[in-house]
C-alpha cells in the first residue's frame, strides 16, 4: 500500500480503504453539491476520490484566502461524505506521493484500487473539460460523464438561443429563463408580475449618508494550519488573510445560514443600491453567496426559490425591485455569462478586439495608488477577496480598459484574485463584460466611465488627491483624459455604435486645444502610470 493512502486511512479512519473498488469517481473542488444523485446511495463498490494539486494551485497565481476556502471547502465535504458511508481518498497537497496532477494521480490509483470503470461530472472549465475528456478517452476500461446537476440551463443553451447571431443579448435570456421556471410571472405563464420585466434602472442609486450598514455574518475559524501547509508547499499567493477576516461559508450548512442572513438583513435595499461604492463598507446589502454557489454548495434555483418565499411574505417592506435586481444576477446573467462561455471556448479566451497591449500597472498588486477609487477597491479585494461587481466593472475594469492593458493580463488577475473567480463566470465577465474584448458579443458597448461616473455612484471622489473635475493640468483625475483618450483612439471601431454616439458627439464639439491638452495629458498618465 502506498504510503499517500496509508496516510489518507489515518486521516478519515471512519471508513477504511479496501484494496480493490470497481469504480473510480473523480469529484473535483468546485463540485461541492451535496444533493447530487451521486451521494443519494452507498455502494461499497465505489471510491470517490478528490484532489489538492499545484495543477490548480498554479495555473494563475490566486488569492491566499481563496486557495484556502477551496482546501477547507473540499476537506469538510469528503468528511461529510465519509461520514454517510461512501469511500472517500483525499490527497493533501502535501502528501508525499500526491503527482500533483490530476490525471498523474489518477493513473496511480486506477493501477492501485484495480478500478475497471471511471466516472466524473463534467468540469465547468474548458481546460478541465478537455484534460478529463482526453484523460478517459485514453483509457483502456469503460468511462462516463455526468452532468453537475447544479446550473439551470444546458451548455448549448445560450448557443441555441442565439444561433446565426452576433449579439447575445442577455434580456431576452433572462426572459426566456424567467417563463421556463416561473419565476415572478403571472398565472399565464407569460407575463412578469407587475407587468415588468426588469427593475434596472431603480438598482442605481447613490449610497446615503445616513443609512444603516449592516455588519458582514462571519464564519470566524483558524486558518493557520491550512495556511502554513500552502506556504510550506511553496504555492504562491497574493492578498492577505487575518483570522478575523476569513469570513466565508465553506459548508452547506454555514451556505445556508448566509443566505438566511442575505434574505432576511441585506435584501431590503439589495437592488437600490447594488451599483453604489463607498468607503464605509465592503459589503453594502450584497450577499457574498458567489463563492458558495460556484463551487456549488447552494444552488440556483433555492436561493432564487428562497428569496422570491421570503418576499411574498414581505411584499411591505421588501419592494419587488430589490428581489428581480438580485433573481435577473442568478438566473439571468450568471446562466447566460455560462453559455457564452461554452458557446465561444476556446477561441473567446484569445479575443483582443482593441488590440491592446499595455502591461497591468504595479499597484494592482499593492493597492498603493492616489487614485482613492482604485487604491479602495484593489485594498479591499487584497484584504477580504472580494469587491461588488460594479467596483470590478467600472473601477479596476473601466481604468484597465481605459489604459489599454492586454486582455490577457486582465483575466489572469481577477481570476487570481477574487474567491468567486472560476474561469467559466470570470472570463466572459472579464474579457467580455469589461475589457470588450470580444467586440461586442457580451456587452453592446464598451463599459468605461469618466470620474463623473464614479462620483456619481460612491464617494471615493470626495476623499481623493486627483480632482475629478479636471481633465488634465495639476492633479488632473486620470479617469477622464483616459476616457477621452480612448474613445478618440478607438474611433474606427466605436464610432458607428449608436450605444455611444453621444459620446463621440461631445468629442467632436471639443475645443481643439482643450482636446491636445487632454490627449497630451492621457499620454502623460500612460507612461507614467506606476506614479499615479
Amino acid at each position: 500500500m502506498t504510503e499517500w493512502v496509508r496516510h489518507n486511512m489515518k486521516l478519515n479512519n471512519r471508513h477504511s480503504i479496501k484494496d480493490t473498488y470497481h469504480t473510480l469517481r473523480l469529484v473535483l473542488g468546485d463540485q461541492l453539491n451535496h444533493q447530487h444523485s451521486w451521494w443519494q446511495e452507498t455502494n461499497d463498490n465505489i471510491l470517490y476520490v478528490m484532489m489538492e494539486v499545484r495543477q490548480e494551485t498554479d495555473y494563475v497565481k490566486h488569492h491566499i484566502q481563496k486557495v484556502i476556502g477551496f482546501f477547507l471547502a473540499m476537506r469538510a465535504f469528503s468528511e461529510e461524505k465519509q461520514a454517510n458511508g461512501h469511500h472517500f481518498l483525499y490527497l493533501n497537497i502535501d502528501d508525499t506521493n500526491n503527482k500533483q496532477d490530476f490525471s498523474a494521480n489518477l493513473n496511480v490509483l486506477m493501477e492501485r484500487f484495480n478500478i475497471q470503470h471511471f466516472e466524473y461530472q463534467l468540469p465547468d472549465e474548458y481546460r478541465l473539460d478537455e484534460q478529463v475528456r482526453s484523460f478517459s478517452e485514453g483509457l483502456s476500461i469503460s468511462h462516463k460523464g455526468y452532468d453537475t446537476e447544479h446550473f439551470l440551463t444546458k451548455r448549448d443553451t445560450v448557443s441555441e438561443l442565439f444561433k446565426n447571431k452576433k449579439t447575445y443579448l442577455m434580456e431576452t435570456f433572462y426572459r426566456k429563463m424567467r417563463k421556463q421556471y416561473d419565476i415572478l410571472m403571472e398565472v399565464d405563464g407569460k407575463t412578469p408580475l407587475t407587468g415588468k420585466w426588469n427593475y434596472d434602472a431603480a438598482n442605481r442609486k447613490k449610497l446615503p449618508k445616513k443609512i444603516d450598514l449592516p455588519p458582514a455574518k462571519h464564519f470566524l475559524r483558524d486558518v493557520s494550519e491550512v495556511e502554513k501547509t500552502i506556504r510550506a508547499a511553496g504555492i504562491a499567493t497574493i492578498g492577505n488573510v487575518q483570522a478575523e477576516r476569513f469570513n466565508w461559508a465553506i459548508t452547506r450548512a454555514e451556505s445556508l445560514e448566509l443566505l438566511e442572513h442575505f434574505i432576511k438583513i441585506r435584501l431590503l435595499h439589495f437592488g437600490t443600491y447594488q451599483d453604489a461604492m463607498t468607503e464605509r463598507n465592503y459589503l453594502l446589502f450584497h450577499s457574498k453567496l458567489s463563492f458558495a454557489m460556484n463551487v456549488k454548495l447552494l444552488s440556483p434555483l433555492e436561493v432564487v426559490t428562497a428569496c422570491v418565499s421570503y418576499w411574498e411574505k414581505h411584499q411591505d417592506t421588501v419592494s419587488i425591485a430589490q428581489l428581480e435586481g438580485f433573481v435577473r444576477q442568478i438566473i439571468g446573467w450568471r446562466e447566460y455569462m455560462r453559455g457564452i462561455y461554452w458557446a465561444k471556448m476556446p477561441k473567446y479566451s484569445t479575443m483582443n478586439y482593441f488590440n491592446h497591449e499595455a502591461a497591468l500597472p504595479n499597484f494592482f498588486w499593492t493597492g498603493k495608488t492616489k487614485m482613492k477609487c482604485l487604491s479602495h477597491s484593489i485594498g479591499q479585494s487584497l484584504d477580504y477577496a472580494y469587491a461588488h461587481h460594479i467596483q470590478r466593472l467600472m473601477v479596476t475594469g473601466s481604468f484597465s480598459l481605459l489604459l489599454g492593458v492586454h486582455p490577457d493580463e486582465i483575466d489572469k488577475w481577477y481570476l487570481g484574485i477574487y474567491m468567486d473567480a472560476i474561469e467559466w463566470v470570470e472570463i466572459t465577465n472579464t474579457r467580455g463584460m469589461s475589457q470588450f474584448a470580444d467586440g461586442g458579443i457580451v456587452g453592446t458597448k464598451p463599459y468605461v466611465g469618466s470620474a463623473n461616473y464614479i462620483n456619481k455612484m460612491g464617494d471615493y471622489c470626495s476623499n481623493c488627491s486627483y480632482d475629478r473635475k479636471k481633465r488634465h493640468g495639476k492633479d488632473a483625475c486620470p479617469f477622464n483624459s483616459l476616457y477621452w483618450d480612448f474613445y478618440d483612439r478607438h474611433r474606427e471601431k466605436l464610432g458607428k455604435n449608436h450605444r455611444i454616439g453621444m459620446t463621440y458627439r461631445i468629442l467632436d464639439k471639443m475645443d481643439s486645444e482643450e482636446l491636445v491638452k487632454t490627449l497630451e495629458q492621457a499620454d502623460f498618465y500612460k507612461k507614467n502610470v506606476n506614479l499615479l
